[in-house]
């Protein structure tokens, strides 16, 4: 297992953003068991009617592209009406110096 401060290129961030409706957590985590991605840890929050979710998944199993998965998340985004973004971790640990 990768040390906490370890980056791995088979991991990514999601991001979940928008108005808090049910469905939304079943959705997204639904897709990402169709394709065996593993969620690693999850953290999810409604803060005067908007929802977040931030998610790091292992992606080493999946059966699909990343591209494909970040395709499938982006027109499921359309669907629920909220904002979905996937990163690769070092990407997202770049961009924010964390």
């Amino acid at each position: 297992m990768a040390a906490r401060d370890e980056v791995t290129l088979d991991r990514a961030i999601i991001t979940v953003l928008g108005s808090d409706r049910s469905g939304i957590v079943a959705a997204v985590t639904g897709v990402l068991a169709e394709h065996d991605a593993n969620i690693l840890d999850i953290s999810q929050t409604i803060l005067q009617g908007i929802f977040t979710m931030t998610m790091l998944v292992d992606l080493g199993g999946t059966d699909v592209s990343f591209a494909e998965l970040q395709s499938q998340l982006a027109e499921l985004s359309g669907k629920l009406g909220v904002q979905i973004s996937m990163q690769r971790e070092e990407v997202f640990k770049f961009m924010y110096r964390l």
